[in-house]
């Protein structure tokens, strides 16, 4: 009894620390460096017109050429410009266009993003944060962001849960991999004038595209519990 008693004080402590290990990675690992275009993040995206989208015809510049942008922070504080406004890469073989803006219709209804292309890299922008995911010119192909939710707040420093994932083309749909390795959690495809998300919690988002930034998605709202300690 006491043998068993010992172990299982030992897993428990395997597993507490195991927990805090985790804890550390999502919340308090330190940040890469943002290497987002500071005029990008100046820039107002609202302003923009997203049904007049890019020729995609390799006269400009190739994803490779362009800085990979990260979340700065937890969220951005309004809509930035696109991040890919200057590349012309074709896409690459087996990719649907996905490009533009769009709004749910159905599932996470009101939910905005925008979605940019060019070769094997895609940019997501939507509710404060930035996903760039593909090859650029500054760092890994993964995404390394943000959830954008704040569940607490410590000294007056935002503490949010970091992501990572690779988005990857796979029989005509998107598939983001966890981390670029672990399993699909979200899913991005055309479905006829319609685009198609769905998520890991079991959802399916249909959006239909629009041509401008609804004043009210200018400035994210803030999200999480943000709890407030010392």
């Amino acid at each position: 009894m006491k043998r068993v008693f010992k172990w299982g004080r030992r897993i428990l402590g395997v597993l507490f620390l195991l927990f805090i290990c985790l804890f550390w990675l999502a919340y308090c690992s330190p940040r890469p460096e943002n290497m987002t275009d500071p005029a990008v993040l100046a820039g107002d995206g609202s302003l923009v017109d997203y049904c007049a989208l890019p020729a995609l015809d390799g006269s400009g510049l190739m994803s490779i050429d362009i800085p990979k942008a990260n979340t700065p922070g937890c969220a951005y504080e309004h809509f930035p410009l696109p991040v890919l406004a200057d590349c012309t890469e074709p896409l690459v073989e087996g990719a649907q266009d996905i490009r533009g803006l769009w709004k749910a219709v159905s599932g996470k209804v009101g939910h905005v993003e925008r979605v940019e292309q060019c070769g094997a890299r895609t940019v997501i922008t939507t509710a404060g944060i930035i996903h760039d995911l593909g090859p650029n010119s500054t760092g890994v192909e993964t995404s390394n962001d943000t959830e954008g939710s704040v569940p607490f707040i410590i000294g007056g420093k935002e503490y949010c849960m970091r992501t990572s994932a690779s988005a990857i083309w796979r029989n005509g749909k998107l598939e983001f991999n966890a981390f670029g390795w672990g399993p699909v959690v979200v899913r991005r495809y055309r479905d006829g004038e319609q685009m198609v998300w769905e998520y890991a919690d079991g959802s399916i988002t249909r959006m239909e595209r629009i041509c401008t930034l609804p004043p009210e998605y200018k400035t994210p709202k803030p999200r999480g519990k943000r709890r407030k300690f010392f």
